[in-house]
């Protein structure tokens, strides 16, 4: 499981974050140098270097942020979900305010960052915590019905449709996809 952050960051490192995330999901990770991100920030090189020592600490912490932020949602979104609860996991992603043309930050970030990155063990716990989150919301949504491979189904179904969101901006996969995993849990049931 991600840890969460203990420590109350610094203003300049909560515009600092600010910043690199607008950034971030509209230019990409490469694209944009702390030059830029401390000038849209409005806080000066060495404040960036001082709260994060490196790019590649910025870029960590940033992922590591959005998937704090997105699972907090997300757990909002099971305390009062209707059964199945599993397609609150799809709703989540539905509700996320990314703009849907630039897709998902975490396949991004995994299409930028070589390996050994900080922020690609990031992305990788953050889409290992999904799987096995929508594996258990099956296993509570259909009990001992639950066919073994339809969580592992479902995450694909999932990450498709949330792949997709950011290459054809005219259609609704993750909504076609949500629809499929209604219909397959359905059918499980």
């Amino acid at each position: 499981m991600l840890r969460t952050q203990t420590t109350r960051p610094t203003p300049g490192a909560v515009k600092t974050l600010d910043a690199a995330e607008r950034l971030f999901s509209v230019r990409g990770i490469h694209a944009v140098g702390v030059e830029v991100i401390a000038t849209e920030a409005g806080v000066t090189k060495r404040t960036l270097y001082d709260r994060f020592g490196s790019k590649d600490a910025l870029v960590e912490a940033y992922l590591r942020r959005r998937h704090e932020q997105w699972w907090a949602q997300l757990q909002q979104r099971l305390a009062c979900a209707a059964a199945p609860a599993v397609l609150a996991v799809f709703d989540a992603y539905l509700a996320a305010s990314d703009h849907p043309g630039h897709g998902c930050p975490f396949l991004n970030a995994a299409g930028e960052l070589p390996d050994g990155h900080p922020g690609l063990q990031v992305v990788m716990d953050h889409k290992r915590q999904v799987r096995e989150e929508v594996g258990r919301l099956v296993e509570v949504d259909l009990a001992d019905a639950a066919p073994a491979e339809l969580g592992e189904h479902l995450f694909l179904l999932l990450e498709g449709g949330i792949a997709h969101r950011g290459i054809d901006t005219g259609v609704d996969h993750l909504r076609a996809a949500r629809a499929l995993a209604e219909q397959l849990m359905a059918a499980a049931q």
